[in-house]
């Protein structure tokens, strides 16, 4: 039954989580509310171990979230139930941007997402900041690395990296 569960919960998420893998965030808080599979904890833990993976974040996630509740069968189900809409959706896509891409209407629908889509994305960063801003010294790395970021362009490995680093030096 939780394979079931599993992966009809992460294809709904797969469904709507249009815009990448941070817009997964939300549904996931959604989820470690609904059942007791992972915490919000572990999720914090979670977007950070798939932000230092290789491969897309919002698949690294589900197969963490299916693992944590069901082992490596939940992981594989968890990871199948999130991408299966992408591939059903690509598909269809495909065919009907070829024959609509020009269409006032559809130009409207892709612009009416993107706003919807940012906000998702923001209320993640938001959600995720009341988690890991919890103390003085989280703060003041988190504004260390905004300014570091945005004056000095280093690959984002670079960071990790160093934050990683820091997280070990100052046992966060």
């Amino acid at each position: 039954m939780i394979y079931i569960l599993l992966f009809y919960e992460f294809f709904k998420i797969g469904l709507f989580a249009i815009g990448g893998g941070l817009v997964t965030v939300p549904f996931l808080f959604d989820l470690a509310e609904a059942y007791p599979w992972f915490t919000t904890e572990d999720l914090a833990n979670m977007i950070a171990i798939s932000e230092s993976t290789p491969g897309p974040l919002g698949v690294n996630m589900a197969t963490f979230a299916g693992y944590k509740a069901a082992g490596i069968s939940g992981a594989v189900i968890a990871t199948l139930g999130l991408v299966t809409p992408s591939v059903i959706v690509i598909m269809l896509v495909s065919k009907l941007l070829r024959h609509f891409s020009d269409n006032p209407q559809v130009q409207n629908i892709l612009s009416g997402i993107h706003p919807a889509v940012l906000a998702l994305i923001f209320m993640a960063g938001w959600q995720i900041a009341k988690i890991s801003l919890s103390d003085t010294q989280s703060l003041t790395l988190f504004a260390v690395f905004l300014i570091a970021i945005r004056f000095y362009k280093k690959s984002p490995i670079f960071y990790m990296i160093i934050a990683a680093v820091l997280g070990i030096a100052l046992k966060l």
